[in-house]
């Protein structure tokens, strides 16, 4: 009698796992048609990653025909958007090298830490107080033009634990104003309209543009040197992402604690930020041969679209109207920052140590 009991509450589990694994390979077989679609000339030309495409995609897909997946696979689109994208943001660690970083020195350093602590204090405060926005949907605008575009809003989502609709309205803003910048940015220096030598290029397209694509789709129809600085600013801004999630995580436990209905407050220590600081040392010291780095990599891009689409697949439009023109006037607001802002901060800092 008992193992006809036991047989009968293994069979749900079982069903549950099928369920999940299901939903895992549904998101992976998307992002795979969402990466090729994002290798076609036009996307591609664009500077549009297939992590922007995938949470378009996710969010079509999530809106029009979710019906049309079964009910038991919403764990495994669950785990994707969660569990995989705190991996995969851990694995973005291997693409930093501090020998690269080195190579701007202090002056690319400093452009990147005033830019992107300047840009989330403006883009919180902004959010927040004249956008009248919540604070996880003012953050996380924030820290996708600040640090480095939809990664950075993937692992702000996953530290605050935000619904997904606000990182889809985060990222929208990254497409918009990032794909803005590689426009414009070489025709205002081609124009003249910015006085900028190849250093200062490099360190205000590194310093201010959204995505990494972005920069180097930018930086490229300058020159291989300014495209070659631009990349590592951008770095170094990436890499900053680790102490800036820790400072929002003490900031989150802190608020917690001092608001009784969430009751004692926790630190929330993003694991995977310190993970990812393990593997940018780990890439440091050269332990990986180049072809393995290469191969990982492009696992964990692939590993980052599959979060994206399942994001997509979670967020829904009604949801989206309520905030989304607040949260696009805050990322006008910190597109303006950066343009200004930053070129002031580029042609200080190169004034300075130049």
């Amino acid at each position: 009698m008992s193992t006809v009991q036991s047989a009968h509450s293994l069979a749900p589990a079982a069903s549950s796992t099928r369920g999940q694994l299901n939903g895992i390979l549904f998101v992976a077989l998307f992002a795979a048609a969402v990466t090729r679609l994002a290798s076609v000339p036009a996307i591609a030309g664009l500077g549009i990653s297939p992590l922007i495409v995938g949470i378009v995609a996710g969010a079509i897909y999530g809106n029009a025909l979710r019906h049309g997946m079964p009910d038991s696979w919403a764990a495994g689109v669950n785990f994707s958007a969660r569990k995989l994208l705190r991996i995969a943001v851990a694995f973005f660690g291997l693409r930093v090298s501090l020998q690269e970083i080195a190579q701007v020195g202090v002056s690319g350093f400093t452009v990147s830490v005033l830019v992107v602590v300047s840009t989330l204090v403006i883009g919180t405060w902004a959010g927040m107080k004249l956008m009248k926005l919540d604070r996880d949907t003012a953050l996380l605008t924030a820290a996708g033009s600040a640090i480095c575009g939809a990664a950075a809003v993937l692992a702000f989502e996953s530290t605050l634990q935000s619904k997904p609709h606000k990182s889809a309205m985060a990222v929208g803003s990254v497409v918009l104003f990032g794909t803005l910048s590689m426009f414009l940015y070489p025709l205002a220096l081609n124009a003249g309209w910015l006085h900028l030598d190849t250093l200062g290029a490099g360190l205000f397209f590194g310093g201010t543009i959204h995505e990494v694509a972005q920069v180097v789709g930018a930086a490229s129809n300058v020159s291989p040197e300014a495209t070659h600085i631009a990349t590592i600013v951008k770095m170094t801004r990436v890499m900053l992402l680790v102490p800036v999630l820790l400072v929002v995580g003490f900031w989150i436990s802190r608020s917690r604690s001092g608001d009784a209905s969430q009751g004692k407050g926790k630190v929330a220590v993003p694991w995977f930020a310190l993970g990812f600081l393990a593997l940018v040392i780990v890439n440091s010291l050269h332990v990986l041969p180049d072809a393995a780095t290469s191969t990982i990599n492009m696992l964990d891009t692939f590993a980052l679209t599959m979060a994206m689409t399942a994001l997509g697949m979670e967020t829904r439009i009604a949801q989206i109207r309520q905030a989304g023109p607040r949260a696009l006037a805050t990322g006008a607001i910190l597109y303006a920052w950066l343009v200004g802002g930053g070129l002031a901060i580029t042609l200080g800092v190169e004034k300075l140590f130049g």
